[in-house]
């Protein structure tokens, strides 16, 4: 399931972001350099060093962001988040061409190695800013072309190819990390999330209820038979 969440940032924490990614001496390098071995051949982009004090600071401003986010939780139920990492397309360096995440990633800021089940793109700059650099995402049925406001996220399944179409104007700067949820499979996690979204609308339109009492026990229940922590 694809899941637009708005506003993960706000005004404060996105101008502070943009400075620090935008400053002179910002540390970019190659972003081929981190790429497996089948994504090094198609990434052409830049990525900010992983070792770095703005990377540290970046990280730790993302990480509070997204895990204060309630659509988040309930889309995501997330169990372990790998390091956020950070990019940069623009001018010569401009795109990364089509390719599949690898299903185990191996952390360096924690050690920890974290399973790919959910990507998660969160932009840093407004589509006015730049051209392209759409994130497409493939599809047999319905292909996505996503380009979200600044402060914006989309979640989507780690098991989808996807890439990011050549920038040809401006700067397209974004935050990119995956999610090990507690629930593997995609197609549990939309029912679960399905599930909750109903369950709070129903609480919205008629308080509690014994109704929303049994409807939430089904979905623990469910939960508890297919999450893992």
């Amino acid at each position: 399931m694809l899941i637009h969440l708005k506003q993960v940032l706000t005004a404060d924490e996105l101008a502070q972001a943009r400075a620090l990614l935008q400053a002179n001496d910002a540390p970019w390098i190659a972003g081929a350099a981190s790429a497996g071995g089948q994504a090094r051949h198609v990434k052409n982009n830049q990525q900010l060093a992983q070792n770095s004090s703005t990377a540290a600071t970046l990280r730790a401003l993302v990480l509070a962001a997204i895990q204060r986010d309630p659509l988040y939780l309930s889309a995501a139920l997330p169990k372990k988040i790998f390091n956020p990492l950070f990019n940069r397309y623009s001018g010569a360096t401009n795109a990364y061409g089509a390719h599949v995440d690898n299903a185990i990633l191996n952390s360096r800021a924690t050690g920890e190695r974290v399973r790919s089940d959910i990507s998660c793109t969160l932009f840093f700059s407004d589509p006015a800013e730049y051209d392209g650099g759409e994130l497409h995402i493939h599809d047999p049925y319905a292909a996505q072309n996503i380009k979200l406001p600044a402060g914006d996220a989309i979640l989507y399944p780690g098991t989808r190819v996807h890439d990011v179409r050549p920038v040809t104007r401006g700067v397209r700067l974004a935050s990119f990390f995956w999610i090990e949820s507690m629930v593997r499979a995609d197609e549990q996690r939309q029912l679960l999330f399905d599930l909750d979204m109903t369950l709070l609308a129903l609480r919205r339109r008629h308080g509690e209820s014994d109704e929303a009492m049994h409807l939430a026990g089904t979905y623990h229940n469910l939960l508890r038979m297919w999450g893992a922590t």
